[in-house]
């Protein structure tokens, strides 16, 4: 490929987004010829958004028990980028025969990018073989797999949990096992009815916070967005069933509407008891609550959600980042060989625990007595794995496709006037999907 063509690729596909027109330079200037490392000092180039990362992978390189047996002796030079920009950089470096990273941190919403047109098929490697002796004991593998191949491993089982003021539901009589969203939603009309406070919230800000809030709701009742084999099954009864809920909920006060669950509104929200609770993943007991509200302490705990008297799930999932592996590089096997270490065993799951709060990935740990015994003194000291354990023994699957980035821009504007009651759920529905389709038409 010459150096021409290749730039006129490159400016081209940052122009698309470096999707489709990504794809045949991949393809064409093939990976770095460079002998494979197999054994001694190795320094893996890591990618990721997020520090937290960073600490798990130089933490475990320097772990004598996660590296016993090695071959490698490990090292991780990190670069901090936007998750988005991850995504852009990675496809470019490819595409230009540059610097890729050995292993890159994918934000759950940006892997959709390189689902089409074979990017992720010509850039990861196949972790079928490294996945396959867990069987369905490691979980959350569909988001980041294409044509049921994964490429991916997630950092954090992501699960959403009902968190909640136990004072407040002593104060006003909320029973705290209250088993459907519908009786939730009661108690809650009459709370904003009478003292101001609501029960939960719904984004109402940019597209990516509405339609991940009304996705986290559909998972839990049994929708999605897309199925197994990347088609969209959004016309359904449930999808119609959560925005009524949704809408309801937020006509009545019980839900209140935010810009999004982590900006100075939400924290305001929390700081003056206006919101008493809110269905979110395990990740919002840090950054959301301990982070705004740190002198609530021993007032909040936390329960699997109520169900949905139609059906569903008593835990749902949102977020999440998938680390990949670059094939073809000096680097890949070792590369390979750290995922392992730290996403695939005992103790590599331990280790990301303990740096960052990121729940296992792998079924049995929920009944691991390392994680049983945890208890959360925010929470006033309640064993979270209780409740962790239950849900993540029922969570539903979230399944992506190459149209989800699309989905997303175009679903955000219909659900936002249904929640604000300037159209009725079934007709915002209907508008998401007739834009969808078109937008994918072309």
């Amino acid at each position: 490929m010459s150096e021409l063509s290749r730039r006129s690729l490159l400016k081209a596909g940052a122009g698309a987004g470096l999707g489709l027109l990504a794809a045949p330079a991949l393809a064409g200037c093939g990976s770095g010829s460079a002998k494979a490392v197999t054994t001694g000092p190795v320094q893996i180039s890591l990618w990721t958004h997020d520090p937290g990362y960073i600490k798990t992978f130089q933490d475990a390189a320097k772990d004598a028990r996660l590296m016993r047996g090695s071959r490698f002796d490990y090292s991780v030079k990190p670069t901090t980028a936007a998750g988005s920009d991850v995504v852009t950089r990675m496809i470019a470096q490819a595409v230009a025969d540059g610097n890729t990273p050995d292993l890159a941190g994918l934000i759950i919403d940006q892997f959709p990018r390189v689902m089409n047109a074979r990017i992720a098929e010509t850039l990861f490697v196949d972790l079928s073989d490294t996945v396959r002796p867990f069987g369905d004991d490691l979980l959350k593998l569909a988001p980041y797999s294409v044509d049921k191949v994964p490429y991916a491993l997630d950092s954090d089982n992501s699960i959403t949990v009902l968190y909640y003021r136990q004072d407040v539901f002593d104060k006003y009589q909320v029973p705290e096992a209250v088993e459907t969203w519908e009786e939730f939603l009661e108690h809650g009309e009459r709370l904003a009815k009478d003292h101001k406070i609501s029960i939960g919230m719904v984004s109402t800000g940019d597209n990516g916070s509405i339609v991940n809030g009304f996705n986290q709701f559909l998972l839990q009742r049994g929708g999605g967005f897309f199925n197994a084999a990347g088609e969209l099954t959004l016309d359904s009864p449930e999808a119609l069933e959560v925005l009524e809920f949704m809408t309801r909920g937020v006509r009545s006060g019980a839900l209140l509407a935010l810009p999004d669950p982590y900006g100075s509104a939400c924290a305001a929200a929390l700081k003056t008891g206006r919101l008493a609770a809110t269905a979110m993943p395990n990740w919002y007991n840090a950054y959301g609550l301990q982070a705004n509200v740190p002198d609530q302490k021993g007032r909040w705990r936390m329960r699997t959600l109520p169900r949905f008297e139609g059906g569903g799930h008593v835990g749902s999932t949102l977020g999440g980042t998938g680390f990949a592996v670059l094939k073809d590089k000096p680097h890949t096997e070792a590369a390979l060989e750290l995922l392992r270490r730290v996403y695939l065993t005992r103790e590599g799951q331990i280790l990301r625990y303990k740096n960052g709060g990121f729940l296992p990935t792998l079924q049995p740990l929920y009944e691991d007595p390392e994680f049983t015994s945890i208890k959360d003194e925010y929470l006033g000291g309640q064993k979270v794995f209780d409740v962790y354990g239950k849900a993540a023994a029922d969570l539903p699957v979230f399944y992506q496709a190459p149209g989800m980035q699309i989905l997303m821009d175009v679903l955000g504007g219909p659900v936002l006037d249904a929640l604000k009651g300037r159209t009725s759920p079934a007709a915002a529905l209907k508008a998401g999907l007739k834009a969808y389709r078109q937008q994918v038409k072309r």
